[in-house]
């Protein structure tokens, strides 16, 4: 009964509110983009703009659209952006060779942390990203509805959608593009991470141990940081996209187009040319730099709420904290 009163009493109740926090809102403000990222990385889609797509599906499919699919990022959000948040704190320590804790971690810490935390934070993520993808690349136009054959897959919710994945391909097929989504998350979280201290400090000098930064310093750390980790990693993520945007199993006939990432890869340049491994990335930038400004923002400002009781223990837990 007293569970949630004394959970968010202790350190890691207020991490994992301000880390739910900070990923919910993150999600609302970039979703949007976030569907035009997946639509225009599709072979659909070669050579249309991103606004000419917005208006598109705007026009075709209702605003509605856009948001496509958001129930299932928005339930784990607040689960995994905490287990991201900890998971860095934990590791940028046991990486950290400093032995007064009073100091924040080095900056090879931080990134070595960033890496390992986006290695474990896609077992639960890949999924997830798997029924989001799925949902938005349903389209409602009157065309898809008139056929019996796909008229099924048609305004499936996100629950629905990850039974019907688990009953044809069984727990392999949930976890299509594990590897790949690994491969992307490890490094671009490395970069992540690492942005977002340079950047805050490079700002706003001492706010790394003082964690008295400005808005404005939180929320253009932050897009930075959203930004070099989508660059760094942008052609891997357009080969996880296309590979579990698939909706046939090996077993199917035709099987699916794609093999393995190798073979995806070759065949979409092969197909395309080498620009389809950046196609959708200004969109995605664009969406890089609200999300994760917001995302930062609103963890910060979280934290400082939780936090506000002035009292010796929650300020020098607060200034511990990365």
């Amino acid at each position: 009964m007293d569970f949630w009163p004394e959970f968010l009493a202790t350190s890691w109740g207020k991490e994992f509110v301000a880390g739910g926090l900070g990923g919910a809102a993150g999600v609302i403000s970039g979703y949007p983009l976030d569907t035009l990222r997946i639509r225009l990385q599709q072979p659909s889609n070669p050579n249309r703009s991103a606004m000419g797509l917005l208006r598109h599906i705007v026009s075709t499919e209702g605003v509605s659209a856009l948001y496509r699919g958001m129930a299932a990022p928005v339930a784990a959000v607040t689960f995994q952006n905490a287990l991201v948040f900890q998971t860095f704190a934990v590791l940028s320590r046991a990486f950290d060779s400093s032995t007064n804790n009073m100091d924040p971690p080095s900056y090879k810490s931080v990134a070595l942390a960033g890496f390992g935390t986006g290695a474990l934070q896609s077992l639960m993520l890949s999924p997830v990203e798997l029924v989001k993808i799925r949902l938005q690349l349903q389209e409602t136009t009157g065309r898809s509805r008139s056929n019996n054959h796909h008229s099924n897959d048609q305004q499936r919710s996100s629950a629905s959608m990850a039974k019907y994945i688990f009953r044809r391909e069984g727990i392999k097929g949930i976890y299509r593009g594990l590897t790949i989504t690994t491969l992307r998350d490890s490094p671009s979280h490395a970069f992540y991470f690492w942005t977002y201290e340079y950047t805050r400090e490079l700002l706003h000098p001492g706010c790394r141990k003082s964690s008295q930064e400005s808005l404005q310093t939180m929320l253009f750390a932050g897009g930075l940081a959203g930004v070099a980790s989508w660059v760094c990693c942008y052609p891997l993520d357009v080969v996880k996209t296309r590979i579990q945007a698939q909706v046939q199993s090996p077993w199917d006939h035709p099987p699916p187009k794609y093999s393995g990432i190798i073979d995806c890869f070759r065949k979409c340049v092969k197909e395309e040319g080498f620009v389809v491994l950046w196609r959708g990335l200004g969109t995605a930038i664009a969406r890089a730099f609200l999300v994760n400004g917001a995302i930062f923002a609103a963890y910060e400002l979280s934290l400082r709420c939780l936090f506000s009781d002035n009292s010796p223990e929650s300020i020098q837990t607060e200034e511990n904290r990365l």
